[in-house]
């Protein structure tokens, strides 16, 4: 199969599996699994936080960040197209009794600070708590200028707010700017990481804090239902994804302007190149398209594309040039 649906996707490289078969194991509630504890020291340690914690999904990881941020009735501000705002069920709602409050994305995926200033709720009784403030790094693909980073530390500093980065792609944000990952990580109190998207491992997230917070986090974890025995086997894999994997994330940033480019050349489909920053590409379709059955056909060569206009693909280390080669010939046949 040739998958353009999500990163996500990404399967363990023979070193991953190599390593989860020789992982040493033990019970990660007990704190005495020695891979996990190895990772999350090393995480911590490489990204200048006090202390990191695994975890079962980025949707884990960020429910824990915000919960351990704020408390029942308190607020955090976001973008309206934040991951985890619109995307993961709305769970710091449902689950951590916390107010999001959305602000409308700029194009570039930044959020207008005039706008954060005015969401912020003054001290009174009838109004929820404003504690927050997330971003998102990349954003649909799109990559946080540093200056804007720097300006989002003096925004929250001057209102008293923290600042939490949901960085399920931050690595393919760092690979972009060609920066190392402290230059992103320095500005926040605390971040998420996931490792299975780009950087191809199985499972896992892992989420970035002091120690205080992290020993919250860690608490509200098993709470959730989060707390895993022998996460070694996947912390094992986590490690390579951190270290061998970050330079596959450039050969992904130039298959997608390849891909961008080449879609431009098939009849009904519109990509602005320029927009192109990282592996995650939108193509518009014009009124004659039928999105739908194109990708019931491309199902049946082995192609899988999700549907909608614009329509996303995503490359990661499964899809090579060639695979994009085969998929614009296909798309050029139907």
């Amino acid at each position: 199969m040739i998958d353009f649906r999500s990163d996500t996707v990404t399967r363990p490289t023979p070193n991953m599996r190599e390593a989860i078969a020789n992982a040493l194991v033990g019970d990660d509630v007990y704190g005495d699994d020695p891979t996990t504890n190895e990772l999350e020291q090393w995480a911590a340690d490489r990204h200048g936080f006090e202390a990191a914690m695994f975890t079962s999904s980025g949707t884990q990881a960020n429910l824990l960040g915000l919960m351990s941020h704020c408390e029942r009735g308190d607020e955090y501000l976001c973008g309206q197209q934040a991951h985890n705002y619109k995307y993961e069920a709305g769970g710091a709602a449902v689950l951590g009794s916390i107010q999001p409050q959305p602000i409308e994305n700029n194009p570039d995926g930044t959020l207008c600070f005039e706008k954060l200033a005015a969401a912020i709720k003054a001290d009174d009784f009838h109004f929820a708590r404003t504690k927050l403030l997330s971003l998102e790094n990349t954003i649909n693909g799109k990559v946080l200028p540093l200056s804007y980073l720097a300006q989002a530390r003096e925004f929250v500093n001057k209102h008293q707010l923290a600042l939490h980065l949901d960085g399920a792609r931050v690595y393919n944000a760092a690979v972009a700017l060609d920066v190392d990952i402290k230059e992103i990580a320095q500005h926040f109190d605390s971040m998420t990481i996931c490792l299975s998207k780009g950087l191809s491992a199985p499972i896992g997230s892992l989420l970035l804090g002091t120690k205080e917070y992290i020993k919250k986090a860690r608490r509200i974890r098993k709470m959730l239902g989060g707390g895993m025995r022998q996460t070694g086997i996947l912390a094992a894999a986590g490690k390579l994804a951190l270290t061998e994997q970050v330079p596959q994330l450039a050969v992904d940033h130039a298959n997608a302007k390849y891909l961008a480019e080449q879609l431009n050349t098939v009849n009904g489909f519109s990509v602005n190149v320029e927009h192109i920053q990282t592996n995650i590409v939108f193509a518009k379709l014009d009124n004659k398209v039928d999105i739908k059955t194109i990708c019931d056909k491309a199902l049946e060569q082995d192609i899988l594309l999700s549907a909608g206009n614009p329509i996303r693909f995503v490359t990661h280390k499964d899809i090579t040039k060639q695979n994009i080669d085969t998929l614009i010939e296909f798309l050029k046949q139907n």
